[in-house]
């Protein structure tokens, strides 16, 4: 019987997992997470007022209480925890869909400040992430700039703008929905460095910032006839085009005197991070871009500042080393061909990767599914060698052994009844735990095991 772990409850994992289960009628996979809860980005990344989205996690539960499939959160792979050649003796095979869980930085003076973070920080907050920052975005704060056109800024500028009614019926963790609800926010300036027509939002999501209640979005139609493509879209991709249409439509609408505003900025490279009150930061310098010609921007020698108390840096993600696996610093991903790990060139028997750390962060979460199909492709191909070698039945007590103390899917569904409980208390519905001791106390009722 092959014996697979899956590293990671993402999507990229889960979709790892049943693409196993489906493919090979007796292989036994356990799914292995560092938190003590599954399901990765689509919990702890997706916008808390995007329920459509959210509710994939139905979808992903299914793979998990699968008879042949064992969650076991909480369990650390790496420095500080199970060896990545520990978990090699224990299963025939595993696959590591660890993501990229690093930020791109801008490289620009001041972006140590107080009040300068990544998009991904404040994600993480408003989500109950149990690595989250504490709870000072927002202390003082009358008008935010956020660098980058794609959605998780669109999500951080919308999440800024929308008030304690439309955010009380999510499962946003009370203190993030407490601070968000006597927040002193009143602009919010989303910046891109390059023009509409290469902007990474969706379509979708940008209409969204268009429907928030008591809220305008500004944007300044010399900026958006500066993109070349602007005077005539119809030769650009429907996407883009259908967001030039969008954008076009708000640059010709007149002010509203909506309590907030929302500035789509374009055209504009940040170059450093100025200090205001206190040591934070208080504003943002800002240079005018202009297209090249071939596809990207060059600085125009023109400056001009905008004032901020917080700043969202929203430009990309980068994978991180896993202690054990050779990596790519300059991709940020680990080497592989068709899914099998590289070492010094040649293929390692039983180690494999999926989703991010594999082909690098692209794509959307359906994207996973054939990444991660190709990966077990590969495993299965290779798994006739593989059970060659003797593992443990139940590699559970030797992971204990190893220091791990895997909270199992009866630990997970207790989570889930403290959530509800904790929700149902403050008359809001499910409402997230917001740290590690909350969610393993939770989690503890239960039992740890499985």
């Amino acid at each position: 019987m092959l014996r697979v772990a899956v590293v990671g409850s993402g999507p990229s994992g889960v979709y790892t997992a049943q693409s196993l289960v489906e493919q090979d009628p007796e292989v036994c996979v356990d799914v292995l997470d560092r938190l003590p809860c599954p399901f990765g980005l689509v919990r702890y990344g997706v916008a808390p007022d995007h329920e459509k989205i959210k509710s994939l996690q139905r979808n992903l539960r299914t793979v998990l209480e699968h008879e042949r499939v064992r969650f076991l959160g909480g369990v650390e792979v790496g420095a500080g925890g199970v060896s990545v050649a520990r978990l090699r003796e224990l299963y025939h095979g595993v696959v590591y869909c660890v993501g990229a869980a690093a930020d791109r930085h801008l490289g620009i003076p001041g972006e140590e400040l107080p009040g300068s973070w990544s998009a991904t920080e404040f994600v993480s907050w408003y989500s109950a992430h149990p690595d989250a920052p504490g709870d000072d975005f927002l202390r003082g704060v009358r008008s935010a700039v956020v660098i980058g056109v794609g959605n998780v800024a669109v999500d951080v500028t919308r999440i800024l703008a929308r008030g304690a009614a439309e955010l009380s019926p999510t499962d946003m963790p009370q203190a993030a929905l407490t601070a968000l609800a006597a927040s002193g926010v009143r602009e919010v300036c989303t910046v891109g460095r390059r023009g509409p027509s290469q902007a990474r939002f969706t379509t979708k999501e940008l209409r969204e910032l268009g429907g928030l209640p008591d809220t305008e979005v500004v944007v300044d139609e010399a900026e958006l006839a500066a993109d070349p493509a602007y005077g005539d879209p119809s030769e650009l991709p429907a996407a883009q085009r259908r967001n030039v249409e969008v954008l076009r439509g708000w640059a010709a609408a007149p002010p509203r005197g909506a309590r907030r505003r929302i500035r789509l900025r374009f055209f504009l490279r940040p170059v450093a991070l100025l200090p205001g009150d206190e040591g934070r930061v208080g504003a943002v310098r800002f240079e005018r871009t202009a297209p090249d010609g071939h596809g990207g921007v060059t600085g125009a020698g023109r400056f001009e500042e905008v004032e901020a108390q917080l700043v969202l840096r929203s430009v990309g993600y980068r994978g991180v080393p896993l202690e054990g696996l050779p990596f790519a610093p300059e991709r940020g991903t680990v080497p592989q061909l068709a899914g099998r790990v590289l070492r010094e060139g040649a293929a390692a028997p039983g180690e494999y990767v999926a989703g991010w750390v594999k082909r690098g962060p692209t794509g959307v979460i359906g994207t996973n599914r054939p990444c991660a199909k190709e990966t077990v492709t590969s495993l299965l191909a290779d798994a006739p060698g593989l059970v060659r070698r003797q593992v443990p039945a139940d590699p559970l007590p030797l992971l204990r052994a190893a220091g791990a103390e895997p909270v199992g899917w009866a630990g997970w569904l207790a989570i889930e009844r403290a959530e509800a409980e904790l929700g149902a208390s403050l008359g809001r519905g499910v409402v997230k735990l917001p740290d590690w001791e909350t969610l393993l106390a939770a989690a503890g009722r239960a039992g740890l095991g499985t």
